[in-house]
């Protein structure tokens, strides 16, 4: 069984930063993060490969920015220039075909 641990969720004023972190209990290809806001369905936020290849939704393009280091079994996903609307609880995710692995989410909250 996967295991995924995150971490770094928090309250934070418009236009802060904020670091997200997901430790697998394995290396697993295909990892990312998605995010679901009350009332709204659960979208994606990002997704990286083992060898680096990265996709994120167009609303966090140039503000967000997932990484990995396989060394650790870790995700991460750097948020820049929160907004209000970036507020929802996040996800962690991973892949093992045909499995999709979802860690317990953490709540990220922006302050107008």
């Amino acid at each position: 069984q996967v295991q995924l641990v995150e971490s770094g969720g928090g309250l934070v004023q418009a236009g802060g930063s904020l670091r997200l972190s997901c430790a697998a209990s394995r290396i697993i290809g295909v990892m990312g993060w998605y995010r679901q806001a009350p009332g709204k369905q659960r979208d994606l936020v990002a997704t990286i490969t083992s060898g680096g290849n990265t996709n994120y939704a167009d609303s966090v393009k140039g503000r967000f920015t997932i990484s990995r280091d396989n060394a650790k079994n870790t995700v991460y996903l750097q948020m820049n220039s929160l907004k209000p609307e970036d507020t929802a609880v996040y996800y962690c995710y991973a892949r093992i075909y045909p499995t999709a692995y979802w860690g317990q989410g953490t709540q990220v909250t922006v302050s107008s």
